[in-house]
């Protein structure tokens, strides 16, 4: 759904996704990465955020590696999650 809902939208139209990764149908290692590819102008750009309970130092690897600009671990702390995004917007 995530990616249906960015490839439908106007470019610019998202300032940010935050992105969990275990999701029912496409995880969202995989969602990121169908992002990433999209031949769109803030395909590459537009920041995105992990969000999981695992907190394994392989899970924030993975995360990156995917093309993911932050990771945050659940629960979810809010000043930490504005902290993530802040930079993450920050360096787009």
């Amino acid at each position: 759904m995530a990616v249906a809902l960015f490839r439908d939208s106007a470019p610019g139209e998202f300032q940010a996704v935050l992105m969990d990764i275990q999701m029912p149908e496409l995880n969202g290692l995989d969602a990121a990465r169908e992002i990433r590819a999209m031949d769109r102008p803030d395909a590459g750009s537009l920041p995105i955020i992990a969000m999981t309970a695992n907190s394994f130092q392989e899970d924030v690897d993975a995360a990156m590696k995917a093309g993911m600009n932050g990771f945050v671990t659940k629960p979810v702390d809010a000043d930490y999650l504005y902290q993530v995004l802040h930079q993450a917007v920050k360096r787009r």
